[in-house]
C-alpha cells in the first residue's frame, strides 16, 4: 500500500469505524432512486475535505444554544465514545446525500427514534425534547451555515451563488425529514434565521467545556494532534466575534487570514489527495450531527 492509500484507510477508519468500508460499499454500491444527483452541491459540499473544518465549527457553534447543549451533555457520548458517536454522524451524512431513497429513509427513521427518546431538564430549569422542533431547526442552522462557509472557504470547488441557494435548499429536504420546522432554503433565509436565534444563545459551563474538550484535549492520537489542532484553529477562525466571547476563544485577525487560513487549505487538500485515492468513494468528512 503506497503513502497515498495509507493516509486515505487511517482518516476514513477514524471517521467511519470499523464498519466503515461494508457500509460505504452499501451507501454507494446499492441500486436505487436517489435524491441527490453526483453533481448536485450537498454532494459536492458533503465529499470535500473541508467538512472536517465545517464539522468542528458546528460543534462550537451548536453548544451556545443552552437546551441543545443540555441535551448533548446529558445524553451524548461524545466524550466516552467520541469515535463511535463521529462514525454514526459520518453514517447518517452520507446516507441521507449519497445513499438510495430507501437507506436515506431508513437512517432519517433511526435518528427520529433515537431523538423521541431523549428529554430533560438543562441546568437553567427548561425542560427540553431533542425532537423539539425549534432545536432541530438550531442544530441544522448551525451546521448548514459551518459546512457551508467552511467549503466557501476552503472547498477544492467552489459553488457559485445560485449552487449555494440549491444547497441550502437540498439540505433543507433532510432537516424538514428528521422533523425541524421552518428551515432555511437561501443563503439569504440562512443568514436571517441565524440572526433570529442569536438572543436564545448563551455561554454555558457546559459549552465552555466542550470547546476545550474540542480545542485543547480532543479524543485523537498525538500524532495527529498537529494535523487535527490546525483545522480546529481554522474552524475557530471562522467564527464570528459574537460566538467566539461566550466560549472564550481568541480573535487574531492576522494570524488568522494568512497562517491559519494557509494551514487550514494544506491539510484539506492533503485530506482531500489522500482520501481521493483509487477505490470506492469515500464517505463525508464530518465531526458534527
Amino acid at each position: 500500500m503506497d503513502v497515498r492509500s495509507a493516509l486515505g484507510s487511517m482518516i476514513f477508519a477514524r471517521v467511519a469505524g470499523e464498519e466503515g468500508p461494508a457500509r460505504r460499499e452499501r451507501i454507494h454500491g446499492t441500486h436505487g432512486p436517489r435524491r441527490f444527483g453526483p453533481d448536485s452541491p450537498i454532494v459536492r459540499v458533503h465529499g470535500d475535505a473541508s467538512m472536517f473544518i465545517g464539522g468542528l465549527r458546528a460543534l462550537l457553534l451548536q453548544s451556545l444554544h443552552p437546551l441543545a447543549m443540555a441535551a448533548v451533555d446529558q445524553h451524548s457520548g461524545f466524550r466516552g465514545d467520541p469515535w463511535g458517536r463521529l462514525s454514526r454522524t459520518s453514517s447518517f451524512l452520507a446516507e441521507t446525500t449519497f445513499g438510495t431513497d430507501e437507506h436515506a429513509d431508513q437512517a432519517i427513521a433511526v435518528v427520529r427514534s433515537v431523538h423521541a427518546r431523549i428529554q430533560g431538564t438543562a441546568p437553567d430549569g427548561r425542560p427540553y425534547r431533542a425532537d423539539d422542533p425549534d432545536l432541530l431547526r438550531w442544530v441544522h442552522i448551525a451546521e448548514i451555515d459551518s459546512f457551508l462557509r467552511a467549503h466557501d472557504r476552503y472547498g477544492r470547488q467552489r459553488l457559485s451563488p445560485y449552487e449555494r441557494d440549491e444547497y441550502v435548499a437540498q439540505t433543507a429536504v433532510v432537516a424538514r425529514a428528521l422533523g425541524a420546522d421552518e428551515v432555511p432554503t437561501t443563503v439569504a433565509e440562512l443568514a436571517e434565521s441565524l440572526a433570529d436565534l442569536r438572543p436564545q444563545l448563551a455561554s454555558t459551563p457546559a459549552a465552555r467545556r466542550t470547546a476545550r474538550y474540542l480545542l485543547l484535549t480532543p479524543p485523537v492520537p498525538l500524532a495527529l494532534r498537529a494535523p487535527y489542532g490546525t483545522l480546529a484553529a481554522a474552524a475557530v477562525g471562522m467564527l464570528p466575534g459574537w460566538a467566539r466571547r461566550p466560549l472564550r476563544l481568541p480573535r487574531l485577525p492576522v494570524t488568522e487570514a494568512t497562517v491559519v487560513r494557509g494551514a487550514g487549505l494544506v491539510a484539506t487538500r492533503t485530506i482531500g489527495w489522500a482520501m481521493s485515492a483509487p477505490g470506492p468513494a469515500p464517505e463525508p468528512a464530518s465531526t458534527s450531527t
